[in-house]
């Protein structure tokens, strides 16, 4: 059977089918450009009131605009709703030329404190390294994060877009409660990582769990396997269903701009087996 809820180590329990805010924030070569920020407020409404209790975002997205849709649209937040957002990314223009990365403690406690401000919380119940910074030991920038942690502006710890090796060394100073890395049914990803996390009963948060493409709605062509006894399932809804057999720890959070779609996604769920 399919676990719907996952649980961290001390709280709280989420449906695991979450929403990725990243597409809000505009279009390949928009994102100087302001979003559609009315119609992003009624995705994000929908997906709370849908039952979604995981909203991802990152303080990239914009730079800054995504956190400050997810405040507008949401808060204040329902008790059971959790806010995952990340730093250690400077940005002031699109990507790549207007991107570099910054792991280094002064900057993620500068982060963390802009992040709280735009997202209006006291406390961001998941906040993630969003890169490892080469210019800096993941274990020094997950331990300004540890200390933030201590601070209560931090509840849990999140590392993203690491390596098995990285996300050791990020192990071995602070309580990892999430790792955020690549990974969709179809083309796979980062299959060691996901292993690992799953032995130790982490959250595997796949970014790009319908494709690689961020911007474009993707619909796999499912196995045989993953079409038996699924047939009022969309190909997009198996994609899904795969991921959530994957593991109990996975936590797929499709983003998208459109309401249909989103409903799409989160009737996965309702046409998900009963079987194994």
């Amino acid at each position: 059977m399919v676990t719907p809820t996952y649980t961290f180590a001390d709280g709280p329990t989420v449906n695991r089918l979450g929403y990725g805010a990243m597409r809000l924030t505009g279009q390949p070569g928009n994102f100087g450009r302001y979003p559609d920020w009315d119609e992003g407020k009624r995705v994000l409404r929908r997906a709370v009131e849908r039952g979604v209790q995981h909203i991802d975002t990152a303080r990239a997205y914009g730079p800054g605009w995504n956190e400050e849709l997810v405040a507008e649209a949401l808060h204040p937040y329902p008790s059971d709703l959790l806010i995952a957002t990340k730093g250690g990314i400077e940005k002031n223009a699109p990507a790549p030329a207007g991107s570099w990365l910054d792991g280094s403690p002064a900057a993620l406690r500068t982060h963390v404190d802009e992040s709280l401000q735009r997202l209006k919380l006291d406390t961001i119940g998941l906040y993630y390294l969003h890169r490892p910074d080469p210019q800096v030991d993941i274990a020094e920038s997950v331990g300004a994060l540890a200390e933030l942690q201590r601070a209560g502006k931090i509840r849990h710890i999140g590392v993203s877009n690491v390596s098995v090796e990285q996300l050791a060394a990020a192990r071995s100073v602070a309580t990892v409660a999430a790792v955020q890395n690549r990974f969709d049914p179809i083309n796979g990803g980062d299959t060691d990582v996901l292993d690992v996390v799953a032995a130790a009963g982490i959250a595997f948060v796949p970014w790009g769990p319908l494709g690689t493409d961020p911007f474009e709605r993707v619909a796999p062509v499912a196995s045989e396997d993953a079409v038996a006894g699924e047939p009022n399932a969309t190909p997009v809804q198996r994609a899904l269903h795969a991921l959530l057999r994957r593991s109990d720890v996975v936590l797929p959070i499709p983003g998208t701009t459109s309401i249909e779609h989103l409903d799409e996604n989160l009737d996965a769920l309702r046409t998900l087996p009963s079987g194994p």
